[in-house]
Order: structure tokens, then C-alpha cells, then sequence
């Protein structure tokens, strides 16, 4: 005689044959919440920014010589990272929302990526909703030069590097206090060198 199926407790049979697929349903989605959760959890860790050594093959690097260089883009090719060489020759944009320095809080000095010229500290950086690092002032004057950018359609002032006339970003009017600028900057062409009492602090 042939032996009837074990059914849990109260189950008719059409619902002993929802159970099984239910079960591995549920246990599906229980991985899933388990991995948004842990995906959550990382996506809240601080951001840590490695510093970045553009002078390793770039013999125009330096963060102490602030005499004005005079070097072919042919020349600049042969020692930048193209994407690096892109902006700041080519005058080229990087994406909103995805440079390493957008949002980045570290306490420190920007300095241009292509020779090494001190750009911005810190504590001139402001929040904003551009997509760009934004700085309300330069470390210096001379740290950068200006001119008039009439690209694609536009009236914009764009901002170079003092010392390599490389291109970084441009300026607008539209800045916090107090001095109601806004410098806003591609993180490409921008190295960072944290304060020797913040990385003590970690």
C-alpha cells in the first residue's frame, strides 16, 4: 500500500505546494536584506583619501619651487596621466558627483597635480551641490591665474594654475562669505597633502 505524504500541521494539500518554494523565497530575500544592510553599513564608513604622488615621473613637480615653468604640451604628455592631461591641457571636465574630492573633509593643502603649486587649505573649502570641489579662496593670490572662457555658448572665467597655466576649473559669483566666490574645481588636477596633526589624530 502505498504511503501517504507527511504534511505540516493544518496544511491541505495545495498549500504543502506553495510551502517549499515559499521557504526558499523568504530565505532569498533575507540574504538580500543582509546585504543591503552590509552595503549600508560600509557606504557610512568615512572616506579616506590616499595622497597622491604625481611627482614620481613628473621631474616639474614641486611643492616648495613657485617660479613659473614654461613646458610644451607635448612635453606634459609624456609625464601626466592622460586623464590628468585631458583637463589640464586639453581643458577637459570631469564628471559631477564623481571626483575623489568632492565631498572629501580632511584637513589639509590642495596643491595642482600637473607641478605641484599650492592651490587651497582646507579650510577654505564649503560645501556644494555643484559636484566639484568648491574653494572660496586661493592660498595665495599668485596661486592661480584667471581668463575669459566664452566655451560653448557661455560666459564663464576660468581658472588656471599660477605656475604651469594648467586648467582647473572656473570661478563664479555665487560663493559664501567672505569673500562671495566660488572656485570651482576638477578633483583630477588637484593633489592633497593632509596636516601632519590630523593624520596624527588617526
Amino acid at each position: 500500500m502505498k504511503r501517504k505524504t507527511k504534511l505540516p500541521y493544518n496544511c491541505s494539500i495545495n498549500s504543502f505546494t506553495i510551502y517549499r518554494p515559499l521557504m526558499r523565497l523568504l530565505k532569498t530575500l533575507s540574504f538580500a536584506l543582509l546585504l543591503f544592510t552590509i552595503s549600508c553599513t560600509s557606504a557610512q564608513e568615512p572616506k579616506k583619501i590616499t595622497t597622491t604622488k604625481m611627482s614620481d615621473k613628473n621631474p616639474y613637480y614641486s611643492r616648495t619651487d613657485t617660479a613659473a615653468l614654461t613646458v610644451s604640451d607635448a612635453d606634459w604628455k609624456k609625464v601626466l596621466p592622460a586623464e590628468v592631461y585631458n583637463i589640464a591641457r586639453n581643458k577637459g571636465t570631469e564628471y559631477a558627483f564623481s571626483g575623489k574630492y568632492w565631498d572629501f573633509e580632511g584637513t589639509g593643502t590642495y596643491y595642482c597635480a600637473v607641478c605641484g603649486n599650492a592651490l587651497f587649505k582646507s579650510d577654505a573649502k564649503f560645501g556644494s551641490s555643484c559636484g566639484w570641489p568648491s574653494f572660496f579662496e586661493t592660498i595665495r593670490p599668485n596661486s592661480a591665474i584667471y581668463e575669459e572662457d566664452n566655451s560653448y555658448g557661455m560666459s564663464r572665467v576660468e581658472v588656471m594654475c599660477g605656475r604651469c597655466h594648467s586648467h582647473l576649473g572656473h570661478i563664479f559669483d555665487d560663493g559664501p562669505p567672505p569673500t562671495g566666490k566660488r572656485f570651482c574645481m576638477n578633483s583630477l588636477v588637484l593633489d592633497f597633502e593632509p596636516d601632519s596633526s590630523s593624520v596624527k589624530g588617526k
